[in-house]
């Protein structure tokens, strides 16, 4: 049964490697450091319940959010625990080691909960940073200008600081060798070091560029919405979380989908800009581990293809 339509894959960096997602399996594979790789296999489960609701415009990418958080949490756990054991000590390991706090909430709950966690503060900082601005910029319309940038400038901080450290910099290597192997691959070429460097680091679907689209969806969307007494100011922007996400994933795919289009191609570009600094230019190494990644992904997406296709004739 042959589908004329491209699938669409998804990844995210994790410690030394790189994580991708297709229609059944997700597939990390890490360079140890030992530089052997390790390859971690997740089937996707499937969910009626939440296939459903994904198909549904702003719902779909609170629950499509929600999922890869959870799902991305246990990829980087992976990744940073076996990262840092020498490959020599693996007999005498213990084939899973947990801490209490796993244990009694799940690497997936930390996961989800720690993206709420950071949602909530990049929220509320920029609300009562505005505050302390209203003797300057009192109308309804400035704080909320005000309030964005704020957030914006929080964002851009946070981003722009962390990238110093060795790890989070070699992390954004591997996000850009992801996003080069996605884009060689959308292109039709061949998965080779020499391709994929040629790529951009950049890509449109990048969640990079949904997190810049929540700022800009947030300022429009607590236009409708009053900003005193404080107490109420808070609570809508709590209350409106959800709405400012789904808007954005909208955005996101819609300027993903014209991206192809001139003029419309402009709408994509603060996200891309935000890139600049979520991702860096990686090394043939690093791309290596990405392409190996992909190739596993792209070896049992298709070997379960075949396997449905069979179930199918039968």
């Amino acid at each position: 049964m042959s589908n004329s339509k491209k699938p669409v894959y998804g990844g995210q960096a994790v410690v030394e490697g790189v994580m991708f997602g297709g229609k059944h399996h997700y597939v990390t594979a890490i360079r140890r450091n030992d530089r052997s790789i390790e390859y971690f296999h997740l089937r996707r489960k499937p969910n009626p319940a939440l296939s459903f609701y994904k198909k549904i415009p702003f719902i779909r990418g609170i629950i499509s959010i929600i999922e890869a958080s959870a799902n991305g949490s246990k990829h980087l756990n992976f990744s940073s625990e076996r990262y840092g054991i020498d490959p020599k000590d693996d007999a005498t390991i213990k084939e899973k080691e947990v801490s209490k706090l796993s244990m009694y909430l799940g690497v997936a709950a930390i996961g989800v909960i720690s993206f709420l966690f950071g949602k909530f503060i990049f929220t509320l900082v920029p609300v009562f940073l505005a505050v302390l601005t209203k003797p300057i910029f009192p109308t309804h319309f400035e704080q909320n200008l005000v309030e964005g940038f704020f957030k914006l400038l929080l964002l851009l901080s946070y981003i722009y600081f962390v990238s110093f450290t060795p790890l989070i910099k070699r992390v954004f290597q591997y996000h850009g060798a992801e996003h080069k192997v996605i884009n060689t691959f959308e292109s039709g070429k061949e998965l080779t070091i020499e391709n994929v460097q040629e790529q951009s680091r950049l890509h449109y679907r990048c969640g990079s560029s949904f997190i810049l689209f929540t700022v800009i969806v947030g300022v429009f969307v607590y236009m409708l919405v009053p900003i005193d007494p404080l107490w109420l100011r808070v609570v809508d922007r709590l209350a409106l979380i959800p709405v400012v996400l789904g808007i954005a994933f909208e955005v996101l795919q819609l300027t993903n989908k014209i991206r192809n289009i001139p003029v419309f191609k402009y709408l994509g570009l603060p996200g891309l800009w935000l890139q600049l600094l979520t991702t860096k230019e990686p090394n043939d190494d690093q791309v290596e581990v990405a392409i190996l990644s992909f190739t596993e992904l792209l070896k049992m997406e298709r070997s379960t293809e075949e396997d449905n296709e069979s179930e199918e004739i039968v």
